[in-house]
């Protein structure tokens, strides 16, 4: 596993397709700009900074929490994609391109999840305490026999 956020792998085609995206944007007129490049921008960069986000929490439910609202801006991505490719905004293999690249995003954030996931379950609550269970044993009797007539036993 990775040791810093720059050398994982998903972070960086993350990253990547980020700033592709973002040169394709820059060149659109205003209106397309304003209406559909802004939430595409919006969306693909949000998989990197929930990405982000996640690889700096120190519970292991923040960090698959914060890789589920990454895989979400995926799903966002992919539909502000859609749009782009039926609005004639890109072409079709830019369309290709990047929709193999958020499905492969998508895969790699599942992947990271399902390994916190397995850490998770095999880490002990360092918060628990446990200790040994006591052996008590008794080698003569408490009670001698009129104690234990008083006592009716």
């Amino acid at each position: 596993m990775a040791t810093s956020l720059e050398d994982m792998k998903v972070m960086q085609v993350a990253e990547l397709l980020a700033d592709n995206i973002w040169k394709q944007i820059v060149g659109w007129d205003g209106f397309a700009k304003d209406t559909v490049g802004k939430q595409m921008a919006r969306a693909v960069d949000s998989v990197g900074a929930n990405i982000a986000e996640s690889f700096g929490r120190f519970h292991y439910s923040e960090k698959i929490n914060f890789l589920y609202y990454s895989r979400g801006s995926v799903f966002e991505s992919k539909y502000w994609l859609n749009r782009c490719h039926k609005r004639n905004l890109i072409n079709a293999d830019m369309f290709k391109s990047y929709s193999t690249q958020l499905t492969e995003i998508a895969r790699q954030i599942n992947g990271f999840a399902n390994h916190l996931k397995s850490q998770r379950s095999h880490q002990t609550n360092p918060k628990t305490v446990r200790e040994e269970q006591a052996e008590y044993v008794v080698d003569e009797p408490i009670f001698n026999d009129d104690e234990l007539a008083y006592l009716n036993l």
